[in-house]
């Protein structure tokens, strides 16, 4: 099974185009390193709950996308609301891949326990913001993908042999 990726990109000035954001990118050139996803919608918005909260249901309740990826506005800047966004459309939280993303980047940098990302189901799609930068996104993209392609597999009910 291919699962269905949207990518949203949070950016006040890459939104109108006063900078160039290669968070997004980023995520889709690993996203199309694994055989089982495929972008199918990609993104850029300013970084505002009910622009990024209405893009999160649109992708999930219209584009029956599987997997959302944000990326941006996890931070704390005033603008960063993107983990109120997630919170806001999801039923339930996934705590565990947050988690594991702040881990896996408390090996590299001691900022990274200044993440406010969240991670989150809705119906049948997975929502997870991830880092803003290029090079923390491929840090912990590529640690919690597979895990993240079985968390899928039982969500949409493609794995009978969760309980390994």
């Amino acid at each position: 099974m291919t699962y269905k990726v949207g990518i949203i990109t949070a950016s006040d000035k890459g939104s109108i185009g006063e900078r160039v954001d290669l968070s997004g990118p980023a995520i889709e050139k690993i996203i199309n390193k694994f055989q089982d996803f495929k972008v199918e919608k990609y993104i850029m918005l300013a970084d505002d709950i009910n622009l990024l909260s209405n893009e999160m249901k649109n992708m999930a309740d219209k584009n029956n996308i599987d997997l959302i990826l944000t990326t941006g506005g996890t931070g704390f800047s005033k603008r960063d609301v993107t983990p109120e966004a997630t919170l806001s459309v999801i039923e339930k939280r996934a705590p565990g891949i947050p988690e594991a993303m702040r881990s896996i980047s408390l090996k590299i940098t001691p900022r990274a326990m200044l993440s406010r990302a969240e991670a989150g189901i809705r119906g049948n799609t997975l929502i997870i913001n991830l880092p803003g930068s290029p090079k923390a996104i491929e840090e912990t993209l590529e640690y919690i993908i597979p895990s993240v392609k079985h968390g899928l597999d039982i969500l949409q009910g493609n794995d009978s042999n969760c309980a390994r």
